[in-house]
């Protein structure tokens, strides 16, 4: 079995490195590229009244990443000995990590406990939820595509998170970290994508948007006989509507996801 990892370049190399040191065949095929914004004066600005949020909500690494890239000289921190009070929320390990690689002091992080069920804004929601007091500004760390679009509807993490904030009676504020679009695509990207959908690899995916690019790609595969690992139920159901014939779900966590690819290697044989 081959697990085919979606994540962005960076990412995706290190799941790959992971997942062979422990006996799994990995390749990486990112289907998302990330990088920064164009005008960073968004981000420069909310920086500088880091003091005025309560919280500050990261989507994921890369949104911690390109945030703390782009932080201005004497900028207030997220750390034990300053006077702001603002917190770092996380809605998951893998950007928890982040924050803490980042310089953000432990006792100033959030992030859902490792037993919860899934690793989401439902989840961290639960943690911080009392925190949140009426007239609390909240900013929300997040991507764009290059048009400056975001993932829409009602199930998206973030638009729920904020729709929690405002029935809480506090302010969500959004600012754009970075951007993501679909790579360009070599032609032995696109021999292995089509290999990969019918000779028992499975896809590992972190995003809906990676399961859009992958369909808007190869808008003609059948992917009727190809397997995918999703690591929350919205993406799984991205996967199925896109054709998938066998969907699985995981935690994001690495132990979990291999023993999801254990479980789908012995359930194949």
């Amino acid at each position: 079995m081959r697990v085919i990892v979606t994540r962005p370049q960076r990412e995706a190399q290190r799941w790959v490195l992971d997942l062979t040191a422990l006996g799994l065949e990995a390749l990486a095929l990112p289907l998302i590229e990330v990088g920064p914004v164009a005008d960073p004066a968004d981000l420069v600005r909310v920086w500088k009244q880091l003091a005025d949020y309560v919280g500050v909500m990261f989507v994921s690494g890369n949104a911690v990443d390109y945030f703390f890239a782009s932080k201005p000289p004497l900028a207030p921190e997220f750390i034990a000995q300053e006077a702001i009070k603002t917190r770092a929320w996380a809605t998951g390990p893998g950007t928890a990590r982040a924050l803490l690689r980042a310089g953000v002091a432990p006792d100033r992080l959030d992030v859902p406990s490792l037993d919860a069920g899934q690793f989401d804004s439902e989840a961290l929601w639960q943690v911080v939820g009392t925190q949140v007091q009426p007239g609390d500004r909240v900013l929300i760390v997040r991507g764009c595509d290059r048009a400056g679009s975001t993932p829409a509807g009602p199930g998206v993490g973030r638009e729920w998170f904020a729709n929690r904030l405002r029935q809480a009676g506090a302010l969500a504020e959004f600012v754009v970290a970075y951007q993501r679009c679909a790579p360009d695509f070599s032609a032995q990207a696109s021999d292995l994508a089509q290999q990969a959908a019918s000779d028992g690899s499975v896809w590992l995916f972190s995003s809906t948007e990676a399961v859009a690019n992958l369909s808007a790609w190869l808008p003609a595969q059948n992917w009727a006989t190809a397997r995918a690992l999703a690591t929350h139920p919205r993406i799984a159901l991205a996967a199925q509507k896109a054709g998938f014939g066998v969907v699985c779900q995981s935690r994001p966590t690495l132990p979990d996801v291999v023993a999801a690819l254990h479980a789908m290697e012995q359930t194949a044989a």
